[in-house]
């Protein structure tokens, strides 16, 4: 009497991570989302490994928690992994209030994004 098993959101070549709240604005977050969207993943982990960006660390991260969601959870080729989508969605906006002149105050905003990515097993064949 329990209830449904719900239907898989994703198809059975996909697998998905999601890292929310980082530290980073959505702006800056998706110049690292273009970067790596298309490529065969461990080309997009040698672009990160290397970028100079701060938070390309965190989507490194994310990146290597969907190849292992693919390799453990859907038994997927990790070779033939492509980054079908990230995308980034926005969070939280934290405001701050900072001393200006006479004795006015500036308004600083901190915001949270969110970073979505989704993998793609290909035929090897496709690929070449």
């Amino acid at each position: 009497m329990s209830k449904e098993k719900t239907q898989r959101a994703l198809k059975d070549n996909e697998a998905k991570a999601v890292a929310r709240m980082l530290r980073v604005s959505p702006q800056k977050l998706n110049l690292l989302a273009q970067l790596i969207r298309g490529k065969k993943v461990d080309r997009a982990l040698a672009d990160l490994q290397f970028s100079r960006k701060r938070i390309a660390f965190d989507v490194k991260k994310t990146l290597e928690s969907a190849i292992a969601n693919a390799e453990n959870n859907h038994s997927l080729d990790v070779d033939d992994l492509v980054v079908a989508e990230a995308h980034v969605g926005k969070a939280l906006v934290m405001k701050r209030f900072s001393a200006r002149a006479r004795g006015r105050s500036g308004r600083i905003e901190k915001p949270f994004s969110h970073l979505t990515i989704v993998l793609r097993e290909v035929a090897a064949a496709a690929e070449a």
